[in-house]
């Protein structure tokens, strides 16, 4: 749940189902939205409260289980025992779903703690009625449940089923730990204490484009480098209801970041070079129109690399396909990017089009916001030598500093640095000749992708490769989080060390931050252009020696050396440069001021959404005022 919404109700559909002796549904009645809501009665019981809008219908928590694989999707089952009667949640903001259960879980076990009264006691005690919401998570909860599972006599069971929902016949089907999606409460008592209240909290900004995106506005928010755009971003996708929330990126690999598809696959009109009314039925087929329907919320990443012909182009189907006069047909957009990044691919000699020069973005964008605050990068000469080459200006203090780094000693423990390269054939090369000229055996490793016929569409999603060949030696990076508190996160680098004696022959991995780990398969998973779910299940790597700049995007390096003489566009040199967690991990080859460029009209734009910031942050602050207002009233 994001900041300022503890305590508040869940807004969803809920099905409540009475169930037979052998697990089957004989009654069910479904609300569409729902207001659900913890809270205690005047025995401090914890209570279920659903709401329809009319008649309150409550729950008592004593004794249930909870079903959680499809937290993710903003879905899950509350199974009430012994009453047998099933609570399913569905189309909740995933956020929001996964502080309920934990709360109510923890909330729970600290209850079963403490003394409870007879059905004797309650009736002399001749309280009245009440129902108080239950108080958001507080450290004594978690120290309390923490004492509890670190003692053998601690109640565990029957808390949390690590399982699919029951089938008709009452079976529950088993599946595997690593899929489990939410366990605030472990079935082993005897580990070590591990709940922790969330440290990752949203700062000022970013609470203020969270609060104007559940406001129902359109926004576009943006920042450089290293800002928690993406951070940003994935808290907003939690804070929506799934099915109206469609999450897209002009590129497959940023796609795939956020679990989403590409703004063309969404769109289903090809390129958008077709005339408008081709568009249209293009947009109109079975599949694409449902898209295009049941949308209330469309989510653009990396803006940046979006054309202004085909944006203007989807506003005008948008408006088309759902029949509404509103822009881009009533649909809240929540786009996201840096300008004085990545441009759009330019065709041929025309001259690129931003997106924020299409006829209808003022029309359709309602609030423009700016994230300040650089998160990546702690020393702030090295931010403020980034902010200075955002925006193309080369002093002669920038010029020495990133001429000297070609001196900088930043390889250790056998791992090398990363060079970013412009073009994507200097990538391969580089990295097939490195692998070749090291000793020893090769250990090849096949994804296994949930439909091969599309190999290509998940190609062009995945961030790892359908075949990755390995030797020891090889260097390589993560392309995933794995563990952000040990530093195993994305764009960690690493070398290869050896290769387990088991039968896949799993590598181990020696990285930069002092960890060696046994590297596993992971699962990423991305929507089709019909919006069907495909997965890729391969290991976290890729290899390191040269990786390209465009690929880098959103990734943070810790020891990178740039070559940038064959810079082609505005931008990249910045992007290749701010990838570098800092100064000392970084080296750039052959430097050319001249390659630093910024794109006159994006400078222009951020002028006048600066001039604008001030009052556009005024308008926040008196809407969150005005909201809390409302709600006190």
């Amino acid at each position: 749940m994001s900041e300022g919404q503890d305590g508040a109700p869940l807004q969803c559909c809920v099905t409540l189902e009475q169930l037979n002796s052998c697990g089957q549904a004989t009654r069910r009645h479904t609300i569409r939205k729902a207001s659900v809501i913890l809270g205690r009665n005047e025995f401090q019981e914890i209570i279920l409260r659903i709401h329809d809008g009319k008649v309150p219908q409550s729950f008592h928590l004593k004794e249930f289980k909870l079903f959680t694989k499809f937290v993710r999707e903003g879905k899950c089952t509350v199974k009430l025992l012994p009453a047998n009667t099933q609570v399913l949640l569905s189309n909740c903001p995933p956020d929001q779903l996964r502080l309920f259960l934990k709360t109510l879980s923890i909330k729970h076990q600290v209850w079963r703690t403490s003394k409870t009264l007879s059905d004797r006691e309650k009736v002399k005690a001749g309280l009245p009625r009440s129902f108080e919401a239950i108080s958001p998570l507080q450290h004594k909860d978690l120290q309390k449940v923490n004492e509890l599972r670190g003692s053998t006599s601690a109640p565990t069971s029957g808390l949390v089923e690590r399982t699919n929902r029951t089938t008709g016949s009452g079976r529950q089907v088993k599946r595997s730990r690593s899929d489990s999606n939410f366990s605030p409460v472990k079935s082993n008592p005897s580990k070590k204490p591990i709940l922790t209240l969330s440290t990752c909290k949203l700062n000022k900004e970013q609470a203020a484009v969270l609060s104007a995106v559940l406001s129902g506005r359109s926004v576009f928010f943006t920042g450089s480098a290293g800002t928690g755009k993406s951070f940003l971003l994935k808290r907003i996708m939690g804070s929506l209801p799934p099915k109206s929330t469609f999450s897209t990126a002009s590129t497959g690999v940023a796609a795939c970041h956020i679990g989403g598809t590409t703004l063309h696959s969404f769109a289903g009109i090809g390129s958008g070079s077709a005339p408008l009314e081709q568009c249209i039925a293009l947009a109109q087929r079975p599949g694409v129109l449902q898209h295009w329907t049941s949308c209330k919320h469309l989510i653009i990443d990396e803006i940046s690399m979006v054309e202004a012909q085909f944006f203007d182009k989807l506003e005008s189907v948008a408006r088309s396909v759902r029949r509404s006069t509103q822009p881009f047909g009533g649909i809240q957009l929540i786009v996201c990017g840096d300008f004085l990044q990545l441009p759009p691919v330019s065709k041929g000699n025309d001259k690129t089009s931003f997106c924020f020069q299409a006829r209808c973005w003022r029309k359709v964008i309602q609030v423009n916001m700016e994230l300040i605050e650089v998160k990546r990068q702690t020393d702030q000469s090295f931010i403020s030598l980034l902010q200075a080459v955002r925006v193309g200006r080369v002093t002669e203090e920038v010029t020495a500093t990133l001429t000297n780094s070609a001196y900088h000693q930043i390889e250790r423990d056998g791992i090398l640095a990363t060079r970013l390269c412009t073009h994507k054939d200097d990538v391969e090369l580089t990295n097939d000749n490195k692998l070749t000229q090291l000793p020893g055996s090769m250990h090849v490793f096949e994804a296994h992708d949930s439909d091969p016929v599309l190999v290509k569409t998940m190609d062009a999603h995945s961030p790892v490769s359908r075949m990755i060949q390995l030797k020891v030696g090889a260097q390589v990076m993560l392309t995933k989080n794995l563990d952000v508190g040990r530093g195993l996160v994305n764009g960690a680098r690493g070398v290869v060390v050896a290769f387990d004696s088991g039968k896949q022959g799993l590598p181990q991995v020696r990285f930069l931050c002092g960890v060696t780990e046994l590297m596993k398969p992971e699962r990423w998973v991305f929507k089709s252009a019909g919006g069907v779910h495909l997965s890729r299940q391969q290991l976290p790597l890729k290899l390191a020696w040269a990786i390209s700049i465009h690929k880098s995007q959103g990734m943070t390096l810790d020891c990178v050396e740039i070559s940038l003489a064959r810079v082609f566009e505005s931008g990249q040199a910045y992007v290749a440069l701010s990838r570098a967690r800092c100064l000392q991990g970084l080296r750039v080859m052959d430097f050319d001021p001249h390659v630093v460029r910024a794109d006159p009209d994006v400078l222009t734009f951020y002028r006048k959404l600066r001039k604008e910031r001030l009052l556009m942050q005024a308008s926040m602050d008196d809407f969150t005022w005005n909201n809390k207002e409302r709600r006190r009233v």
